[in-house]
């Protein structure tokens, strides 16, 4: 425990966290795409968050089969089409290869 004297009031704010803007960046990227892709009513619980830890969440949320389908089957076409993300692009919007370009 800590020495320091419990003043009842927590002065730390969700504002001030990294974790907070992470997780609302990545939020709107998500919706975004779900937007394009036709799904933004199929996400009613997409979210922004903050544990109590200061890291930010994006919180999907419940979906039904149908969605959960219809985005793998998303998943699977950008997969198929050549879309990988390596784990050093983890943060940045990833961008789909192309097989004609890496041969040079």
């Amino acid at each position: 425990m800590q020495s320091e004297p419990i003043s009842g009031h927590d002065t730390w704010s969700p504002l001030d966290s990294d974790g907070w803007y992470a997780a609302r960046n990545a939020t709107t990227a998500l919706r975004d795409a779900l937007v394009r892709a036709g799904l933004e009513k199929d996400f009613p619980y997409l979210r922004a968050d903050l544990n109590a830890f200061g890291h930010g969440l994006v919180e999907l949320g419940r979906v039904s089969p149908d969605t959960a389908e219809r985005l793998a089957e998303l998943l699977r076409l950008a997969l198929a089409s050549g879309f990988r993300v390596d784990s050093e692009d983890l943060g940045q919007t990833p961008t789909a290869t192309n097989e004609h370009e890496e041969r040079g």
